[in-house]
């Protein structure tokens, strides 16, 4: 159901728009994020360094999550937003489970990469189909309401993450169909990885929204981005900057 006076969804649809995006960066979070808690037992299973192990939790997520964000946010201009977030979701789940068959540092690394590929899908999404759903006025509430996904998820997986790995490993190695023996933290990864994939039903429930303003559905030239990044360099500098001084505060602590 619209508004009919202002082309924007009803209320309710909005927000539950809003309300399934901030579950799904929630379950992102907790994916990244639960490495930190299995940092010993994937080094001993491993064999891996500390060097490899902070290649695993940074580097290799960060940069293809990074990096991949800008063509994907590019598609998200002129194709399904809710279809570019389930395959995103999709990718990052598979991935992670695959996480748990990991055998060797290479193929872990893989992995996370693959992570943070899937992850990239989300935010350039969201954030479209946000602002497509919302007037001006109540946008950034929806928005902040969105980012919440962030703390809560991180919150989630030092908390029950926890948890579930206590519990894990008083379980001991599990057998499974076709893995066979796996290990306490292989069998979270997995666990985890199959959450997600079921979670991708739980998309079907948001409604593409009509997009809004000049020019919307209308892929801008390349030549026409950098073109306004130059023009306006100093606020996206600083910008870009100061986020990442609050990435930097927030991850190091």
């Amino acid at each position: 159901m619209h508004n009919n006076n202002n082309g924007y969804p009803s209320q309710t649809r909005a927000w539950v728009t809003v309300a399934i995006l901030m579950l799904a960066y929630v379950l992102s979070f907790v994916d990244r994020q639960i490495l930190n808690l299995l940092v010993e037992p994937i080094r001993r299973d491993l064999d891996i360094t500390d060097t490899h192990m902070s290649l695993l939790m940074g580097f290799s997520f960060a940069v293809f999550y990074t990096i991949c964000g800008v063509p994907i946010g590019r598609l998200a201009d002129r194709k399904s937003r809710r279809g570019i977030i389930a395959i995103g979701v999709l990718v990052w789940s598979l991935m992670t489970a695959l996480c748990g068959t990991a055998r060797t540092f290479w193929q872990f690394l893989v992995f996370r990469i693959g992570v943070g590929v899937g992850e990239a899908a989300l935010s350039p999404s969201a954030y479209s189909l946000i602002a497509d759903s919302f007037p001006p006025k109540l946008r950034g509430t929806a928005m902040s309401v969105y980012s919440m996904g962030i703390y809560i998820g991180s919150g989630l997986a030092f908390l029950l993450g926890g948890l579930v790995v206590k519990f894990a490993s008083a379980q001991g190695d599990v057998e499974l169909p076709v893995l066979g023996m796996v290990r306490p933290w292989q069998l979270i990864f997995l666990v985890l990885g199959a959450a997600g994939v079921l979670f991708t039903a739980v998309l079907l429930l948001i409604r593409e929204p009509s997009r809004k303003g000049v020019g919307a559905g209308v892929e801008v030239p390349l030549s026409e981005v950098a073109g306004y990044i130059r023009q306006n360099r100093r606020t996206v500098l600083c910008h870009n900057f100061g986020f990442a001084c609050l990435a930097f505060a927030a991850y190091g602590s």
